[in-house]
Order: C-alpha cells, then structure tokens, then sequence
C-alpha cells in the first residue's frame, strides 16, 4: 500500500497538477493540506473517476485537509479531540478497509506557530499535545495507524539544509521537536529515517522566488508516522 501526502496550497489552483500526479503515481491514499475551500466546492468529481474514495474537512480560504482512497472508507472524523473551541480544518481520520483488516489514516495540518513570541505558538504546542493523545489512545486498538501530513516540524538538523537559519523558528524550537520525539516514544515510527539517515534527505524544504518572479512559496515537513510492528 502506497500512501502520499501533499500541501497543495489551493486544490483549485493545483487540480490539475493533482490529476496528472494521480494518473502517473497512481497512490492507494493520499493525504492533502490546504486545500482552502469548503467541502461543497471540493472538485471531487474527476478525483472519483480515477478510482478514488473521497473525504473532505473544509474550511473556506484557510486550511482545509482531504483523504483519498482507493480502498474503502469505513468511517471519517473530522478535528483533533480536545478543544471544543479549535474550529480550525486542521485533522481528518479515515478508517481504511483492507483486505485483511483495516488501517487508520489521518492525514494533518499542524500548525506552524510562528511568530514564536504570540499566542500561535503555544497554540501549535497545544494542538501537538492533542494529537499526542490522539494517537495514545489509538494505538490501544493495536490495529495499523498512519499520521500523514504536514507536521510544520524541523525534528532534527539532518532534516534542513540549513538548520543555523532556523534556530529561532517555531519549527524547529526544542519545544517542537520535543512535542515531535514524545509522538515517536508511543511507538511510531518518522517513516524517511525508517528507509534512510543518507545526508540530504531533508524532510524540510522551502521554495522561495527566484530572480525577482512570483513564485509558489511553500514549506512542508510531510513525514509520515507509522505505527512499528510488535516484536517479540
């Protein structure tokens, strides 16, 4: 099973850029970020014609996530439990039905937090700690679960090209990337340093503007957790 995820700062911007990646890479599920529309202008006609089951959490303009399968959806859920007042479309779970079981996803938009010295950034380390939980309690099923998304995390200095410049970022803050290693110690697994610890494997990049052109100016740290295998 191939899972993907993808901030693409506007599904109406990036729809056709989606269904050609969809057609080329032809993933099992698919988690997107930003698609800042609300559920009803989702374009979820000519996903579905490729084979895909659709599940919105929108919000207009800001936000917005989206799961797509090609499997069955058994049950979605949107928002992170643990505060009744975040109405932010941040977090959406999707119950996956398999062939020998079932698979959890939840594909996320964590937010960044910045700037550090305002009430954004113990709103990210809040809404970490509530997704800490989450995935406790999860976890207790014993059954598969995938966190997928992007984390606006910088766990460690390998996953940035230049870590000094991001010393005082609410991404790559101790406070972070503490918040990150607790989601670990419950038995995940950061699915990049699963297959690699290669220099230059960065699970952080940024794309500024080039030569003065409007560009697309993304950061996205789309590290998938896993849940590790029982040993023993």
């Amino acid at each position: 099973m191939r899972v993907a995820t993808w901030n693409v700062n506007s599904i109406r911007q990036r729809l056709d850029h989606l269904l050609v990646w969809l057609k080329d890479c032809a993933p099992d599920i698919v988690c997107l970020q930003e698609i800042k529309c609300v559920d009803e202008a989702f374009p979820r006609e000519p996903i579905e014609a490729l084979g895909y089951n659709v599940v919105t959490h929108g919000q207009k303009t800001f936000n917005g996530v989206a799961l797509l399968s090609k499997y069955p959806l058994e049950e979605s859920t949107p928002r992170l439990a643990g505060d009744d007042d975040d109405v932010h479309a941040r977090f959406l779970e999707g119950v996956v039905s398999l062939k020998h079981g079932v698979a959890r996803v939840a594909c996320l938009y964590l937010p960044n937090g910045n700037p550090v010295g305002t009430e954004k950034y113990p709103y990210k380390l809040k809404w970490m700690s509530r997704l800490a939980d989450y995935s406790r309690e999860r976890l207790k099923a014993e059954e598969p679960l995938i966190l997928a998304g992007d984390f606006n995390v910088i766990p460690a200095p390998q996953d940035v090209h230049n870590p000094a410049a991001w010393i005082e970022d609410a991404l790559f803050k101790p406070e972070t990337r503490e918040s990150f290693q607790t989601l670990l110690g419950l038995g995940l697994t950061d699915a990049l340093r699963a297959v690699t610890d290669a220099p230059g494997q960065y699970s952080f990049w940024i794309t500024r503007p080039a030569r003065g052109r409007r560009t697309t100016v993304s950061g996205s740290t789309t590290c998938c957790c896993r849940r590790r295998p029982a040993t023993g």
